[in-house]
């Protein structure tokens, strides 16, 4: 009989390698040439006199209102300059970053196949790590400044948050742009829809994002993943046995969904936790209802937070 059981399992495990290559297979075979146009260089390497003729070229960089001075004085100014060339010898060959981009959309065709293939475009901002990466219907814009290194000398930001200033994070932040904008808003404002929510962003980087590891994913690192692995069981009990799931109240948003150092459960594993850690248990949720629903990935998007936690047959790892 555990002879009969291990063939069976083994049968099981390589069926489901001969899927997931021929998912793979497929969309290998997706025609997909992405674009790059260098706006940094062309901003920075431009003459203060052609301004205007950047400005015709690429006009929804240069919203209307603001004088010409506030972009020459930026052309011009040393620490924007050192910033600029910093990038430049961190991307002087952008096509490696090129190739994910490639392979990122033909998965996004694969499973989103009425998506416009875009042009990216990088730029140097504002040092706004709110937008670091933008998906906009035909566009991606890419502001390379914030992807120089977490230990570059430029950031002084804290460690939670310039941890992801790194290369590896640029095509999980234009996913999570991506799938934001597909995911339909979400009435309910309690915990539990807020976390099928993020959820739902991470389980599309799961499809998306075949080879990235669950830490580049959700922007942790292996230790954090663990972290929440080994206390998975724990959190839910608190969250239960606190009534939290079905709470409207917003302080639950910033300690457990938005980013920060650390989760805020009160306790003493608070110094251990990670940030977010709410959404990580959405992630583990949805992650349970596709394994129990023939749902594709456009499809869970719509579907509701109620539907998915009830029909989800979440229980955690013990």
């Amino acid at each position: 009989m555990k002879i009969y059981r291990f063939v069976v399992v083994l049968c099981l495990f390589f069926l489901s390698c001969d899927q997931k290559t021929k998912v793979e297979k497929e969309v290998e075979e997706i025609p997909v040439d992405i674009k790059v146009e260098r706006f940094d260089k062309v901003f920075f390497e431009t003459k203060p006199e052609d301004l205007a003729k950047v400005k015709k070229q690429y006009p929804f960089f240069f919203p209307e209102g603001n004088d010409d001075n506030v972009w020459l004085q930026k052309m011009q100014e040393p620490i924007w300059r050192e910033v600029y060339e910093e990038v430049q010898k961190k991307y002087a060959n952008f096509e490696p970053v090129r190739e994910e981009f490639n392979e990122l959309f033909k998965h996004v065709k694969y499973y989103f196949p009425k998506t416009k293939t875009p042009k990216v475009i990088t730029i140097i901002g504002e040092m706004d790590y709110n937008t670091k990466a933008i998906y906009a219907d035909s566009l991606v814009i890419v502001a390379l400044e914030l992807y120089l290194g977490k230990d570059h000398k430029f950031y002084e930001f804290p460690n939670y948050i310039k941890y992801n200033f790194e290369e590896k994070q640029i095509m999980p932040d234009v996913v999570s742009s991506f799938t934001y904008r597909n995911i339909p808003a979400y009435p309910d404002k309690n915990l539990i829809s807020q976390m099928i929510f993020e959820g739902k962003e991470l389980y599309a980087k799961d499809l998306l994002l075949p080879q990235y590891t669950d830490a580049e994913k959700m922007g942790y690192s292996s230790e954090q993943i663990k972290w929440c692995e080994e206390n998975e069981n724990y959190m839910w009990r608190y969250f239960l046995e606190n009534e939290m799931l079905y709470s409207l109240d917003p302080k639950l948003t910033t300690r457990f969904i938005a980013p920060a150092p650390f989760s805020k459960f009160y306790l003493e594993i608070d110094n251990d936790s990670p940030g977010r850690v709410g959404a990580w248990i959405g992630w583990q949720i949805v992650r349970s209802y596709m394994k129990n629903n023939n749902v594709s990935l456009s499809e869970l998007l719509k579907v509701n937070a109620k539907e998915i936690f009830e029909k989800s047959k979440y229980k955690p790892k013990k």
